[in-house]
């Protein structure tokens, strides 16, 4: 179990982290739909700090537990929004993108409360 925790942390702060990354970078295909649903570019810094510092919370988890509880739960929570603001522009098409990075995220907590 220990194992496949660190696994699945280590794959989703790297899968978390680059698209923190690739939104502070201002890269084409993660801007043109923020663009699209509406999102304020005032805000991309902002969501791009989060979804860093919830990567780099991941892999503090490996140290202090709490800490990546705690990522985890944030980043669950951040990608439950970025669901419901794609529902809310009505671009049902994009809504399974969100979920890719959220099921990650939330195996990672389910194998740290499981250890």
């Amino acid at each position: 179990m220990n194992t496949a925790y660190h696994i699945v942390a280590v794959a989703a702060a790297l899968w978390i982290g680059f698209s923190g990354f690739s939104l502070a970078t201002r890269k084409d295909f993660v801007v043109q739909p923020l663009v699209q649903y509406g999102v304020p570019q005032t805000w991309w810094t902002p969501l791009a700090a989060a979804k860093a510092a919830g990567a780099l919370g991941l892999v503090a988890g490996f140290f202090i537990p709490a800490i990546g509880v705690a990522a985890a739960i944030g980043l669950i929570l951040y990608f439950a929004g970025a669901v419901a603001t794609t529902i809310r522009a009505k671009s049902y098409g994009t809504a399974i993108f969100p979920v890719l990075y959220l099921v990650p995220a939330a195996a990672a907590l389910a194998l740290q409360l499981a250890r």
